[in-house]
């Protein structure tokens, strides 16, 4: 379960968020200053969201010093705008920083209201940060488009033909099944992970890549983890299980392979069946360990207490002996029969 700090915004903060609501503002800079989520800066609406990005953005980011910061898109809600919330959490940062920044985005987005935000950003180098780091961002974390069924056969015909090309983009069978390539997204996202800056990682197959992506990335409270679960595709996560035992305090990976029964097809069922070892053989490379696998077939069986009885499943000390079944009572006396002549014999 994911820890908070107990920072809370300040008052000034909170009057800007307040007026942000009307639109005007285009981006606030949130820093954490004497245990307080404080505004460092803001800027006003000057073009349309893209000719601003950088322009506005560029300014408030000083290279070594996290913070947060809330752009207003132009994408209207019900409740108003949207807006894109982008965690720069350099990698020059102290662990201390990190931990603190990462553990508190959940009230940041709880006093704006995490209603008026429609995406979350991650960044750690100032690429990242510019339009260009953003709209890769999209590009790798974009849903395949769903296909037509004359699509979807001309797919599968090309799969079964013979690949010839090799390369380290290509899926090749294994021993263990098939190992699917993971995107670049990925594997910063699992390292981020390893750094502490995600507790719940969730992961796609594209089917028509044949590569795994990263298709969420965030700090789950246990309560919302079952929220995570999609009931209409097959899905990894891994989570970072934080708890105690015994009065001891753990922090434990496990890998959850979600398959939601027979509303997938029968090509998603056996891509994810397939793929499942080499993918756990390619996270422990990156030094994960992973605790416990569970398969699954909906996000309702995961409760702390299903949890903690897979990983810490209860010892019996003490079996009762087998006690042997008394007999039909009133079932009389013995009966007494005379031997045979062949018994005789």
């Amino acid at each position: 379960m994911s820890h908070q700090t107990g920072i809370k915004a300040n008052e000034q903060l909170a009057k800007v968020f307040a007026k942000a609501k009307n639109g005007k503002i285009r981006v606030i800079k949130v820093s954490i200053e004497n245990e307080q989520l404080s505004c460092s800066a803001t800027a006003d609406v000057k073009k349309d969201w893209e000719r601003d990005y950088d322009k506005l953005m560029s300014p408030l980011i000083e290279e070594s010093v996290p913070c947060y910061l809330l752009y207003r898109m132009d994408t209207k809600l019900p409740l108003g705008y949207g807006w894109l919330l982008i965690s720069w959490i350099p990698d020059t940062a102290s662990i201390r920083q990190k931990m603190v920044y990462a553990s508190t985005k959940a009230t940041l987005k709880t006093e704006f209201g995490s209603a008026y935000i429609m995406e979350e950003l991650h960044a750690t180098t100032l690429e990242e940060t510019t339009l260009e780091g953003y709209k890769k961002h999209k590009r790798e974390f974009a849903a395949p488009a769903p296909l037509t069924m004359r699509e979807e056969e001309i797919k599968e015909l090309q799969k079964s033909e013979v690949r010839t090309e090799i390369s380290t983009d290509t899926r090749h069978q294994t021993l263990g099944g098939i190992s699917c390539p993971l995107t670049d997204a990925t594997r910063t996202a699992v390292q981020d992970m390893l750094r502490g800056n995600y507790d719940y990682l969730q992961f796609r197959i594209s089917l028509e890549e044949e590569r795994i992506h990263v298709s969420h990335a965030a700090n789950v409270e246990l309560s919302d983890l079952p929220k995570q679960v999609p009931d209409d595709h097959a899905r990894y996560h891994l989570y970072l299980f934080k708890h105690t035992h015994e009065g001891d305090y753990l922090e434990s990976f496990i890998f959850i392979y979600s398959m939601p029964g027979y509303s997938c097809s029968v090509r998603e069922r056996m891509m994810y069946s397939s793929c499942k070892a080499p993918f756990l053989e390619e996270l422990a490379s990156y030094g994960i360990e992973i605790a416990k696998k569970l398969e699954i077939d909906s996000g309702n069986e995961l409760t702390e207490q299903y949890l903690q009885d897979e990983l810490h499943p209860k010892k019996i000390l003490h079996r009762p002996a087998f006690a042997k079944p008394k007999g039909p009572p009133n079932r009389g006396a013995k009966r007494l029969t005379r031997p045979s002549n062949e018994d005789e014999v």
